[in-house]
């Protein structure tokens, strides 16, 4: 059994404009110890997704159907008590802007005691220790001193990395890291990287790292998912996505990005078009009106997810029409696909 299991995840927000479905029947499963990514650009439901896991969206968002389990014990619909003990416990999560995740007007000794208190049985003597300890493990010299200082007095690495150290105080399970190198420069972005590497494989636990960065997931990440308005284009091993890709986003994606290892000056090919007004979508594939290859059948049926190798699936009509001319697929008097 995995320890995490998502399936058919729809989450949508009520606005005055009408419903936009933020995420749209998202499935996956996250095993013990491995690492997920979900790329996509902005707006593809990525942090929707996490935020939805975690039952930490506020209205107009509301998780509409699917199913989130965790350890075998269904999470969607779950009371708030049960929530609250897993939410920072078991399950722990990294917000995407550190400059603004800290509070300025308590000490971060203050705000990583917190939630050591909350979640364990430590007294404020223990939780202190923990705390001082945590900075330490992420990587801050001077932690005694850093305890009693505020965020304004840190730089933005040192903000990312006692955010971190807040995640994992109560070893968490499973950690969700929501663009952690979102407004890092470089340098630092590589360190953070680096140290959660390090503590991913010292803890043990499992982690999905949510990022439109594509360096990012290639440098951490066993298996990829690719999202794009809602909905999952492709998921496969992370050699699949970036030596193998089938969907045509995921192909616009790798081709936006420069290639250092080549000897030619190549331009790069950005994705034509602009993202998808997520009010109006589209009766077919969302990402057809953007798509160089897209068919007749694109604009007027959604794909169905289809395995184009052993555990990589993409939801594409090209693939699907390459499969029918290949013999390998049929399809029913439906549109369903048949292998």
């Amino acid at each position: 059994m995995a320890l995490l299991e998502v399936r058919d995840l729809k989450t949508s927000f009520f606005t005055p404009m009408g419903e936009i479905k933020a995420v749209d029947g998202v499935s996956f499963d996250l095993d013990k110890g491995r690492v997920l990514g979900i790329v996509g650009e902005s707006g593809s439901g990525k942090s929707v997704s996490a935020y939805s896991i975690l039952q930490i969206l506020t209205p107009p968002g509301k998780v509409v159907g699917g199913s989130v389990k965790f350890n075998g014990d269904e999470l969607v619909g779950a009371s708030e008590k049960k929530i609250r003990d897993i939410r920072g416990n078991r399950i722990s999560i990294i917000f995407q802007d550190p400059m603004t995740s800290l509070t300025p007007v308590f000490t971060i000794g203050n705000q990583l005691m917190e939630a050591i208190l909350l979640h364990t049985d430590r007294n404020k003597k223990e939780a202190r220790a923990r705390a001082v300890e945590m900075l330490g493990l992420v990587g801050i010299n001077d932690p005694e001193r850093r305890m009693g200082q505020y965020s304004f007095e840190l730089s933005g690495g040192m903000r990312q990395r006692v955010m971190i150290a807040m995640a994992l105080a109560c070893e968490p399970d499973i950690l969700i890291a929501d663009e952690p190198t979102t407004a890092l420069d470089v340098t630092i972005q590589a360190q953070i990287i680096e140290l959660m590497t390090e503590l991913q494989h010292k803890l043990g636990m499992a982690i999905i790292m949510i990022t439109h960065d594509l360096g990012v997931i290639a440098s951490i990440c066993d298996e990829v998912i690719v999202m794009y308005a809602g909905k999952v284009c492709e998921r496969g091993t992370a050699d699949q996505i970036f030596y193998n890709p089938k969907h045509e986003y995921t192909k616009g994606l790798l081709r936006s990005i420069p290639n250092i290892e080549s000897d030619d000056k190549e331009r790069l090919i950005p994705i034509s078009g602009m993202p998808l007004d997520m009010l109006h979508m589209p009766a077919g594939c969302a990402f057809a009106p953007r798509c160089d290859r897209a068919m007749k059948i694109c604009l007027t049926s959604q794909p169905q997810e289809y395995f184009v190798a052993q555990d990589h699936i993409s939801a594409c009509w090209v693939n699907i029409q390459e499969g029918i001319q290949s013999g390998l697929i049929k399809l029913d008097e439906n549109g369903g696909v048949k292998v």
